[in-house]
């Protein structure tokens, strides 16, 4: 094990410096050769990456829908900041769990079993659901990277109950095991150190940069003027977030509700949360860019809000005085309703960040978003009517060549037992290089979604 992970190791290119380790982004002037007398090496083709965004509650219905293929391709008023990305998206209706379906508690026995399409335990006494099918991939591929997998948030996780049932079941998408939820990080500092050093809480008052300048230069001059412009802009980048990580640090605004006490009367703790939501949203999806362009992990969950959250949309123009879930569960007014539809439009448009942020990054004739599978996604259809009959699901990404995309896939009339979201999941393992014979309550693929 120890020898494997060496060899792992040696096949790395870092920038070092100050007991900093930055691992580099792939470069074709830095391309590794087989040891002689080794088996001869794969290729030098980049890693296949997956990335979930996850929105809570649903969406609103009447305007979710996508329909035509291609450049042709019309999409409904949610979805539609997906516009420009059409011919790069696959748009999938019907897929559904069965026992979130069956589970009598609305919200929490239909989300956290999202991933994994298992039961979720209504016994207060023993909080129980399965491992998700990122947490599967983790366990088994996860060993190629420094992160087996990176699990973001921006709402903390909730220990209170709701109807009875522990809030930690709406407060995680990703579960490590049945009884375990995967740590879900939600400030930005934190998951920025598991990139660099050695994670154990490096200060931010000292840049990265500063720390590997030497070997930053000794590198630059011997690469080719391709690999030294993506160099420039990867060390940009991490230049980047770690000023809007102490700018964030010291914003003192909060969205919607504001406490009496407008500053803090203690010693301010190092590394704050940002007290924007936007602003905190962009910069983990930055973090998940980061972490693909860094290699140092190939799977990353972002969970924008919890179930049944409390996040306040006022920063968005047109929704006033409302949170989240009144906003979903909204009885059909017409008011509410077009805000919901905004709060909608706005998560699918982090999604679109993060897809042209990876389109951005060349990795040698192909783009990070050419090679990975992104997944939008909500465990809920209908917020209002709590429906898990069906839920939202859009796909983005070439999967390095085997998806194709600019397509409507609607599995609605398919029957129970061929339209199960573990049908998607096992297909997407099937990818990124663990084949199940079964996974969650399904050994069905979806023959048609890859090549």
């Amino acid at each position: 094990m120890f020898q494997q992970a060496a060899q792992q190791e040696s096949r790395r290119h870092f920038l070092r410096g100050a007991g900093v380790a930055l691992a580099l982004p792939w470069m074709e002037s830095l391309a590794l050769k087989a040891a002689p007398g080794a088996a001869k090496q794969a290729s030098n083709k980049p890693p296949l990456r997956y990335a979930l965004v996850y929105f809570s509650n649903g969406v609103e219905p009447e305007h979710w829908w996508a329909k035509g293929s291609g450049k042709d391709m019309q999409l409904g008023p949610g979805p539609a900041p997906l516009a420009p990305h059409r011919e790069d998206i696959v748009f999938l209706r019907g897929l559904f769990n069965k026992q979130a379906v069956l589970s009598t508690s609305p919200h929490l026995g239909r989300m956290a079993n999202m991933l994994s399409g298992g039961t979720v335990s209504l016994d207060p006494s023993d909080i129980r659901v399965a491992t998700t099918f990122d947490q599967v991939l983790a366990r088994e591929t996860g060993g190629n990277t420094a992160v087996p997998s990176m699990v973001l948030g921006i709402e903390p996780n909730e220990l209170r109950l709701e109807d009875g049932l522990s809030m930690i079941y709406g407060s995680c998408i990703s579960w490590a095991s049945p009884s375990k939820p995967a740590t879900k990080e939600i400030y930005p500092a934190r998951a920025f150190d598991m990139l660099v050093g050695d994670g154990s809480g490096r200060p931010l008052d000292r840049t990265i940069l500063d720390a590997v300048r030497a070997d930053t230069k000794s590198l630059q001059s011997n690469i080719g003027g391709g690999d030294k412009r993506k160099l420039d802009e990867y060390l940009e980048s991490i230049r980047d977030i770690e000023k809007r990580i102490e700018r964030a640090a010291k914003d003192e605004r909060l969205e919607g509700w504001k406490p009496s006490l407008a500053k803090p009367n203690i010693t301010r703790p190092g590394e704050q949360l940002p007290q924007d939501v936007p602003s905190h949203m962009k910069l983990m999806l930055d973090l998940m860019v980061l972490a693909f362009q860094m290699d140092k992990t190939r799977l990353a969950t972002l969970m924008l809000n919890n179930d049944l959250s409390q996040m306040n949309f006022g920063f968005i123009d047109g929704v006033q005085g409302a949170l989240h879930l009144d906003l979903t569960h909204n009885g059909k007014a017409a008011k509410t309703e077009a805000m919901y539809l905004k709060t909608n439009q706005f998560h699918v448009q982090q999604f679109v960040y993060l897809m042209e942020r990876l389109k951005a990054i060349d990795e040698g004739g192909s783009s990070i978003f050419d090679n990975s599978i992104l997944m939008l996604a909500s465990n809920l259809f209908d917020g209002d009517a709590h429906s898990a009959d069906h839920m939202p699901f859009v796909l983005a990404g070439r999967a390095g060549g085997a998806m194709k995309t600019g397509r409507v896939l609607d599995y609605m009339d398919k029957g129970d037992d061929n339209r199960r979201a573990c049908s998607l999941y096992l297909s997407i393992m099937d990818q990124m290089g663990l084949k199940l014979d079964r996974f969650g309550d399904t050994d069905r693929r979806l023959v048609e979604l890859f090549a």
